[in-house]
């Protein structure tokens, strides 16, 4: 017979509402020993590579995971602070100033869907504060199988152990959020008071493989939308900012344009100046601290630009717990026996 867990019922204590802020993962240290099982995970997602299993799983096992973590671990190093990850801190530091917040009527949890905290240490936690309802947050402005879909694989999967289920929403995209739109370009904005208008701004969003696309994920759409409401909100024209798509892996063909390639050619036809921005990330992480505000500078630079400028995200700004107030507060709305949230939220 399977074992289900069920809620922890006190009757002295009022039924929590919980909050799973989840972000996409990083490994405990900036070490080979540790990337490899983190790796391994992340990899071995079928959601994140959709090869046939016979075939990736050899090659993920026999090769990848025998080169790769030594040489992702020298990246996460560059990066890596001395209270650890980047983006765990970030994460958890979001999810404490929500927490302020919202105060003692909602109980806010963040989690990582690869490394830890994992989603089942997450929910655990929730279950044993009584919780008897659970809005699913991804830290994922534009929705894609590859991100926030197989953060709802690992959540329903957890809670079928459940006897007593609790009521569940799930924030799926909000790309075109008004408040997440007016955050990025205020950040835009305050960054040109500061540093001066470079000639160009690049919106790099994470990349997916073309085919994925191709089969109908939505994701592109919702960048490229993203990147329009947030040009429009700094009125900017056509020729004066480009949707790129950074951090392709492996042969197959990804979204275009490819941010490195972009930047590469803007300095070579004489653009002199760029200002990057990475409007799909909420947190900064590898992608975005190295990647961008490294890699992709060097590229750009030696290949005769002269200013290059990363834009930070919003992290856990004012900006950003304005956001997620309001979307926890909307997406909370209509479930049952909210009474108690009604004073915080």
């Amino acid at each position: 017979m399977p074992h289900y867990k069920s809620p922890i019922h006190d009757p002295d204590t009022e039924p929590t509402t919980g909050v799973l802020l989840v972000n996409l993962g990083t490994p405990d240290a900036p070490t080979g020993k540790a990337l490899r099982p983190y790796l391994a995970q992340f990899l071995g997602d079928p959601r994140v590579i959709e090869y046939p299993r016979w075939l990736w799983q050899p090659l993920l096992h026999g090769v990848i995971l025998n080169v790769r973590p030594r040489r992702s671990a020298e990246l996460y190093a560059s990066i890596w602070t001395e209270n650890g990850s980047p983006l765990l801190l970030g994460t958890q530091s979001l999810a404490d100033k929500l927490q302020e917040r919202l105060g003692a009527g909602i109980k806010i949890v963040a989690a990582m869907r690869y490394g830890r905290p994992s989603i089942p240490d997450a929910l655990e936690e929730l279950r044993r504060a009584n919780t008897q309802r659970i809005l699913v947050a991804p830290l994922f402005p534009q929705y894609s199988a590859t991100t926030t879909a197989t953060i709802y694989d690992v959540v329903f999967a957890e809670m079928r152990q459940w006897r007593v289920m609790p009521e569940l929403r799930t924030i799926n995209t909000y790309h075109t959020h008004p408040l997440y739109i007016q955050g990025i370009a205020d950040s835009i904005r305050a960054h040109w008071q500061e540093n001066g208008k470079a000639d160009k701004l690049l919106l790099s969003f994470h990349g997916i493989p073309q085919s994925y696309a191709d089969k109908g994920d939505p994701y592109p759409a919702y960048c490229h939308q993203s990147a329009r409401l947030i040009a429009e909100q700094l009125e900017l024209g056509e020729d004066e900012y480009q949707v790129c798509f950074q951090s392709r892996f492996g042969p197959d063909e990804w979204l275009q344009p490819y941010t490195d390639k972009t930047l590469a050619a803007w300095a070579k036809e004489g653009v002199a100046s760029v200002d990057t921005l990475c409007p799909g990330f909420a947190i900064d992480c590898l992608e975005t601290l190295e990647e961008m505000a490294e890699q992709n500078k060097h590229i750009y630079l030696d290949a005769g630009g002269q200013q290059y400028d990363y834009i930070p995200c919003l992290n856990d700004s004012p900006a950003q717990v304005d956001l997620f107030v309001d979307l926890i507060r909307t997406n909370l709305t209509g479930l049952a026996d909210l009474s108690g949230l009604r004073g915080t939220l």
